[in-house]
């Protein structure tokens, strides 16, 4: 059960569906709860003890910042590592998106994953760091693009949660300013990378991020399953 901040709203789970794999690789899911269904798209790796949920931006949907997330689960997977895309229920709604993504991270219980990345773009940064901050299983969170309207709880996350904040120079919808704040005030772990003339989407940036984006959730996955410090 997830709670809204601030409020007495719960969002009750009442169950898990997981439909056949797909053409794409993904296996629908559907996460019934007391305020309607929330949508996903599941990459399953068998016995994975490590997983990853990926958050799009205001618009909902299955987004991604220059078609960085279906690469990186792919790549992720070949290390073992499952993901879930979760489609909000009420795009640019930040309350009720918090709480799609802690559903999406009880599925992942469910399938016995026991550490959790988190990768929001834009207005999924906000979302994914205070998903985290409410995550007994959150090791790592990835922001790409961040707003920091919402992202205050990055001077809250866990101890052993890490987090890395991508952004461009070149961004014209949000200023490279809102994750050089999220940086001021968030505890350590953390590190802030910044993209000289690259947009909202780090469109000119993809060859650095992408690799960036992967490598920190497998790092610090693989650190909190051997107990091993990683290497960054």
């Amino acid at each position: 059960m997830a709670r809204k901040r601030g409020e007495s709203l719960e969002l009750a789970i009442q169950g898990f569906e997981t439909g056949k794999e797909s053409r794409q690789g993904y296996h629908p899911v559907r996460i019934g709860t007391n305020h309607g269904p929330i949508e996903g798209r599941y990459y399953p790796v068998e016995d994975a003890r490590c997983g990853a949920i990926w958050a799009a931006g205001a618009g909902g949907g299955y987004g991604s910042p220059h078609g960085m997330y279906e690469r990186v689960i792919a790549e992720l997977r070949t290390e073992g590592i499952a993901s879930l895309q979760v489609a909000y229920r009420r795009p640019a709604h930040l309350e009720d998106s918090i709480l799609d993504l802690l559903a999406g991270l009880e599925f992942l219980k469910d399938q016995g994953v026991e550490h959790a990345a988190l990768t929001g773009w834009s207005f999924g940064g906000a979302v994914v760091i205070a998903a985290a901050a409410h995550s007994d299983i959150a090791r790592a969170v990835v922001t790409v693009a961040s707003q920091s309207y919402g992202a205050d709880l990055a001077a809250h996350l866990p101890d052993d949660c890490s987090l890395l904040l991508l952004h461009g120079t070149g961004d014209h919808t949000l200023p490279s300013s809102c994750s050089e704040y999220i940086y001021r005030i968030a505890t350590e772990p953390k590190e802030l990378r910044i993209f000289p003339g690259a947009n909202h989407g780090l469109d000119q940036a993809a060859d650095e991020a992408d690799p960036l984006v992967r490598d920190w959730i497998k790092e610090k996955l693989y650190s909190a399953v051997t107990g091993r410090p990683s290497l960054h």
